[in-house]
């Protein structure tokens, strides 16, 4: 098992959640995530990292697998101007390589932002710290587990 993955389930049994974590495969988009769990891609919840620009910190964005973030959005609530987030950037700040950005777990703590979308499902499966693994969760959880303020960033 990984280390990302290990850091993940640990953070998913502390958080008194069930250890789902399911392996989906080499899953590149939303929706192929979703077509290997068998949900809506909007079920899928999607890890967005930005780069703050005047501060340098990686910034989150959980949205529904769907929607697209609205950089003027994203930007106005972030409070400062954002930009592309490189690999390196977002595996210093959340330890966890691009595709596989959970929203639990991470090295360390970081500005997050929910989709409203999310929280119209009983369920939602977000990355589990590899690209090839998932776990399921209440949506309404994420905000008191993650810190993410609900607001409308998307397209």
């Amino acid at each position: 098992m990984s280390k990302s993955l290990a850091r993940v389930r640990r953070a998913i049994l502390e958080a008194g959640l069930d250890d789902g974590i399911r392996e989906v495969g080499q899953a590149r988009t939303a929706q192929d995530a979703a077509d290997s769990i068998g949900c809506v891609v909007d079920q899928i919840a999607k890890s967005i990292i930005f780069r703050a620009e005047a501060t340098g910190d990686a910034v989150l964005f959980l949205t529904a697998g769907g929607n697209k973030v609205c950089a003027e959005k994203a930007t106005a609530l972030a409070g400062e101007p954002l930009g592309k987030a490189d690999a390196a950037l977002i595996r210093s700040q959340t330890g966890f390589a691009i595709g596989g950005v959970s929203p639990l777990g991470h090295l360390n703590p970081i500005r997050a932002w929910l989709d409203p979308r999310l929280l119209e499902f009983e369920t939602v499966w977000a990355a589990a710290g590899t690209p090839r693994h998932v776990f399921p969760m209440n949506p309404t959880t994420l905000p008191k587990l993650t810190d993410a303020v609900v607001a409308d960033f998307t397209e």
